[in-house]
């Protein structure tokens, strides 16, 4: 089964190709930032809740973001899926790994998209005019960058030393084809 998790910071490209593969093995693309942005649609006091921790840049708690992938990857586990911005911090790896060990599912593969800050801020300030992204400005892209840099790069160093067997880095700054070639060669997948 083809389990796979994206590293790498904000704008990095992760859920880009994240979709990009998921559609090549037809498997799930859990993307915690997606199902977020699906839950600020509701009008209750979770939404509310939430817009207010997005808007401002910082991370939804570990309780929230468990939750919701844990109820995900019980529905996905016999069809493979990505996870794209999970696990952020070292209580959400903990809490991935037990429940993986404690439902005998593993992870195949690693990606962690590295990419220098400014070519990131380029390319988020560029998706944010083409999305309409209201959680896409300079003021939010520092405080992702450097929630990511005290918590998430944490969470893939420590990845990348207890899996470093499935743990690839990839080079985010190339072409979105270039990077998915990579990644494809890694799958084996033609």
């Amino acid at each position: 089964m083809n389990n796979i998790i994206f590293f790498g910071p904000p704008g990095a490209g992760k859920g880009t190709q994240a979709k990009i593969v998921a559609e090549y093995l037809n498997i799930s693309h859990l993307s915690t930032g997606d199902i977020l942005r699906k839950k600020l649609k509701d009008k209750d006091d979770l939404a509310n809740n939430l817009k207010e921790i997005m808007s401002s840049g910082n991370l939804v708690s570990d309780d929230i973001l468990n939750s919701i992938v844990a109820s995900r990857l019980k529905n996905e586990a016999n069809n493979g899926f990505i996870l794209d911005g999970y696990p952020r911090t070292l209580v959400q790896s903990d809490f991935l790994d037990n429940f993986l060990k404690n439902t005998s599912i593993s992870i195949r593969y690693i990606f962690d998209i590295q990419i220098n800050f400014n070519t990131l801020k380029n390319r988020i300030v560029k998706r944010s005019s083409e999305e309409g992204r209201e959680d896409d400005n300079i003021q939010v892209i520092n405080t992702r960058y450097n929630e990511y840099l005290n918590s998430t790069q944490k969470v893939s160093n420590f990845y990348k030393d207890k899996y470093s067997n499935i743990f690839y880095e990839i080079d985010g700054s190339l072409q979105i084809n270039e990077i998915t070639e990579k990644i494809k060669k890694i799958l084996k997948i033609s």
